[in-house]
């Protein structure tokens, strides 16, 4: 098995673990992210992480926690073919041998490489997935788009393809890179550091699991610590309408968020994607590198 496919087959099995793990926590990060500022004198509809997770649960049951994650389980293949092949080839070429270990920097460098190529898979997805997962939090505004109901991943594409033409599908194409290429770069180079500092040096190779488990964790909150705003930007802008849109683009959104919330508006949400970060970015590196390993 070549080397692209031994790290598409690894990708696939860690971004499925992730996936099923995180889901629950990403949707209701996105629900406070998307949830419409409330009127002086009311009270947002939910009081926070632990009353969003109630009032789904009440609202839609336990499938309300899993809303979205066709989008994302349908893609997953091929965006873990992206990011962890790119990567891949990226560490080849920043490589000054063959079978030479990468430094952190050359590691944080293939990450963000790997952001560049993966945001284009990653901002169609993340559409679909954010307008399913928002529409019970934007259910109390006046947005004309609360009043499009979708069924499923597929509803969205079509509605968003009626309303806006495959252009629509690329909605938030800029917060997206703007989060995937930094984000990345922060999570593999934080995740080679913290290897080889478990490792005692370059050959990280004999690190058991429980290991890879933090490693992996930690990289993972590293992720969103470095652009969580930029991913609250990314969210209200693609669940935004597109017929009669509230933001006219990134920096418009980020002035509006700051003058009606401050800047606890871009940590809206904070809580549920750092819950998520860790055990979901802790079992995909571990699903990864033992999948990888076993395939030589």
């Amino acid at each position: 098995m070549g080397e692209v496919s031994k790290d598409l087959t690894a990708g696939t099995v860690g971004g499925a673990a992730q996936l099923i793990v995180g889901h629950p926590f990403d949707t209701i990060k996105v629900k406070l992210q998307s949830q419409p500022a409330p009127l002086p004198g009311q009270a947002p509809k939910f009081a926070g992480a632990v009353d969003a997770v109630k009032q789904t649960l009440a609202a839609e049951g336990p499938r309300g926690l899993y809303k979205g994650m066709g989008a994302p389980l349908a893609t997953v293949a091929a965006f873990n073919a992206v990011l962890f092949s790119v990567r891949g080839q990226m560490e080849t070429l920043l490589r000054s041998q063959p079978g030479a270990p990468l430094t952190v920097n050359q590691q944080v460098a293939a990450g963000a490489g790997a952001g560049v190529a993966v945001s284009f898979l990653a901002c169609p997805t993340e559409l679909i997935k954010c307008r399913l997962q928002a529409q019970s939090a934007l259910a109390s505004s006046d947005s004309a788009v609360v009043a499009v109901k979708y069924g499923g991943p597929m509803d969205v594409a079509r509605h968003v393809l009626k309303s806006g033409g495959v252009r629509g599908l690329f909605k938030g194409l800029v917060p997206t890179m703007a989060r995937e290429i930094p984000g990345n770069a922060a999570m593999f180079g934080v995740y080679e550091l913290l290897k080889q500092s478990f490792a005692g040096g370059h050959d990280t190779s004999q690190l058991g699991r429980g290991s890879l488990i933090v490693a992996g964790g930690l990289a993972g909150a590293s992720f969103w610590v470095s652009v969580y705003p930029t991913d609250v930007i990314k969210s209200v802008i693609q669940v935004d309408d597109y017929k009669n849109p509230k933001f006219s683009g990134s920096i418009d959104a980020l002035r509006k968020i700051l003058a009606s919330e401050g800047i606890k508006g871009l940590y809206k949400g904070f809580g549920p994607a750092m819950g998520r970060s860790v055990p979901a970015n802790a079992a995909c590196f571990l699903a990864y590198e033992v999948t990888r390993s076993s395939l030589g």
